[in-house]
């Protein structure tokens, strides 16, 4: 790689396990099971969430349902049990949904710094500004796991690798803009619901991490603030 990979593979040091591992612990299939006739805890804020009856009483439609969502977002065991997981997975859609294109509403990113990539980790939300103007986004991130929490401050992008690949775990981690160490925007093939999360690195959909790209520069700021739910 050259002098660049050699300055960015010192500053990444350890950090360089969090976007591997993102990948490699959370990339394994759902777990095969027989879908469940029990009633669950969040039975009917699942039901409505689905466009179900909402009665409150598990059908195997509704097991149906829930296990094709829970499928979809990687959530185990998918057995379609209306969980705390799976519930707090739809809540989280429905807050992401309700901030519309208005995610600065709260003034907590910078609006004094120019192009800023800002990471909502309450909401699980990242958009670009410039000053107070709405550059792209909202949209959905996937960000650090209990343990492994994304760090939150205002950053600078200090370096890019549009084809990154681990030099530890020989992974994959295209449209890479490390902003903290080894933490990083990056692509990865997963739900950005897929629980418990990474290990630090801000995943994203390829679209989304292509229009990063686009759009940030290294020395670019990055704000990251608020407090994943479960961390």
């Amino acid at each position: 790689m050259g002098d660049i990979r050699r300055r960015g593979a010192v500053a990444l040091g350890v950090g360089a396990l969090v976007a591997p591992l993102t990948i490699a612990a959370t990339a394994t299939p759902a777990q095969a099971a027989s879908c469940t006739a029990t009633t669950g805890p969040y039975q009917k804020q699942v039901e409505r969430f689905l466009g179900r009856t909402v009665d409150g009483k598990q059908s195997s439609g509704d097991c149906s349902a829930i296990r094709s969502f829970q499928t979809k977002h990687g959530i185990t065991p998918n057995i379609g049990y209306a969980g705390p997981v799976t519930w707090g997975v739809m809540d989280l859609m429905n807050r992401q949904k309700a901030v519309g294109k208005n995610p600065n509403k709260d003034g907590k990113c910078p609006t004094n710094k120019g192009r800023i990539a800002c990471v909502n980790l309450t909401l699980q939300l990242s958009w670009v500004q410039d000053g107070k103007k709405l550059v792209h986004g909202p949209v959905p991130v996937r960000t650090g796991r209990d343990k492994y929490e994304t760090r939150t401050g205002l950053k600078k992008i200090y370096w890019r690798d549009i084809d990154h690949v681990s030099n530890l775990y020989d992974v994959p981690m295209p449209y890479s803009q490390f902003f903290d160490g080894g933490q990083a925007f990056h692509s990865v093939g997963l739900s950005m619901w897929n629980p418990p999360g990474s290990h630090g690195c801000v995943n994203m959909t390829t679209k989304d991490a292509k229009k990063y790209w686009s759009l940030l520069k290294n020395g670019d700021d990055v704000f990251v603030y608020g407090r994943k739910p479960g961390t």
